[in-house]
């Protein structure tokens, strides 16, 4: 029987029944890490495609109107190997850096996927309301029928009309992952080679963004870790508003990952005169480090905290100490750092009275610009909130990544590979 056969049921209708409710504003630290409850054989919802490999759904209805980037969807296609699509199915199986041209796609663990097997699971989809899509890998293997290892996780899109027309968050739950290579991709016995990717690409170029660890051994550890204000192992969430990517603005800030008590990041900058607006949490002050990538031409801090007054500290080399420069920088203008920009600098008198809550992630939104385009690995390290202010050790440099390596222009499956096909 044909794919197409299989899900010509799969519409509006199919995809809108609600087996349980899930209001777009709950609360997903709560929510456990795996939604379900939703029917089918394995509580999942309704089969997106039969076993197969490298097989994609016919094009489905979203219950919601999405704006990615620019561009407005209304149908969507279920890839075996680990993504979402929403111009063309997508068959390809060893995962392109992105960013790709022409192939707008949400890829929660884009792999080489193998449902042939008899002792793996499928992959499902659902609606459990009109403002809510699920998709779910269940315990799926990879090339060539392979079982002895096994990955489940889920993709959410959530409908956020209330914020704006066209605005979702994008969810990608990882309950279990233990591979990362199907053989084709030069793996063995389900490692090596090229690894899976995770993240979204617009399509376009320009704007995408990369989970750490994709494409490498350590997207495993996507399972381990969170990008939550409240960190949750293996939930990661964001927020695309007016088809901007998170920290396009201050409404919209990219979030860090938590480490040791620092604030790694690590983004690509598209147009290094655009303002990318970060939030950690806060104390009293921290220090800016860039650990990769270009300099930070300028800084906007923001206003109604205290008295909107910064201190402004620059790195001697020859001290290797931060020393006050003797600038207040008022918050919500831009301050522009000397020509050539720095790599580093520290932002004391944050006033302990304001009371920032370090849980709060809208407590302390800051604008950077760069000097040029490119990957940027950035860590921000709060200043313990003490009399004397001293800065929080800090911690070995383990940087978390939001938009980094891209995915190719391989859209197609590559024969030269040899994948071995199964009849």
């Amino acid at each position: 029987m044909t794919i197409s056969k299989v899900l010509s049921k799969l519409s509006m209708t199919a995809l809108s029944a609600a087996f349980v409710i899930i209001g777009t504003t709950s609360n997903a630290q709560a929510a456990g890490l795996l939604l379900n409850g939703f029917g089918g054989d394995a509580g999942f919802g309704a089969l997106a495609l039969p076993r197969n490999d490298d097989g994609s759904s016919n094009e489905l209805n979203l219950p919601f109107q999405i704006n990615f980037f620019g561009n407005t969807f209304n149908n969507f296609y279920v890839n075996n190997n680990g993504n979402l699509t929403f111009r063309d199915p997508l068959s390809q199986f060893t995962p392109d850096p992105f960013p790709i041209a022409n192939q707008p796609i949400i890829a929660p663990y884009w792999s080489d996927v193998d449902t042939r097997c008899l002792t793996c699971g499928e992959v499902y989809v659902a609606s459990p309301n009109l403002d809510t899509v699920v998709v779910t890998w269940n315990n799926v293997g990879y090339f060539s029928s392979n079982s002895d290892r096994t990955n489940t996780f889920q993709t959410v899109l959530r409908n956020r009309n209330d914020t704006g027309v066209g605005n979702f968050d994008i969810e990608f739950r990882y309950n279990n992952l233990e591979w990362t290579t199907g053989d084709a991709s030069g793996g063995v016995n389900g490692l090596g080679g090229t690894p899976a990717q995770a993240g979204f690409d617009a399509g376009d170029n320009l704007n995408f963004l990369t989970l750490p660890g994709s494409r490498t051994a350590d997207v495993l550890n996507l399972q381990n870790t969170s990008n939550l204000p409240n960190p949750v192992p293996g939930l990661w969430s964001f927020a695309v508003r007016n088809g901007e990517l998170p920290g396009a603005t201050p409404a919209n800030p990219l979030l860090p990952v938590v480490i040791d008590d620092a604030f790694n990041f690590d983004f690509n900058i598209a147009d290094p005169t655009q303002p990318v607006f970060i939030d950690p949490p806060v104390a009293i002050g921290y220090d800016y480090i860039v650990d990769l990538g270009p300099n930070i031409t300028s800084v906007i801090l923001p206003t109604g905290i205290g008295d909107d007054l910064y201190d402004l500290y620059n790195f001697d080399t020859i001290a290797n100490d931060f020393v006050d420069s003797g600038i207040d920088i008022t918050g919500g203008f831009a301050f522009d750092f000397a020509p050539g920009g720095v790599d580093r600098f520290r932002i004391l008198g944050i006033e302990p009275s304001a009371g920032l809550d370090p849980n709060d992630i809208t407590a302390f939104v800051t604008g950077l610009t760069f000097t040029n385009a490119g990957q940027v690995q950035l860590r921000q390290i709060p200043i313990s909130q003490n009399t004397t202010p001293t800065p929080v050790p800090e911690p070995t440099t383990i940087l978390g990544s939001f938009v980094a390596l891209g995915f190719g222009h391989k859209l197609h499956k590559m024969r030269s590979q040899s994948k071995n096909k199964a009849a």
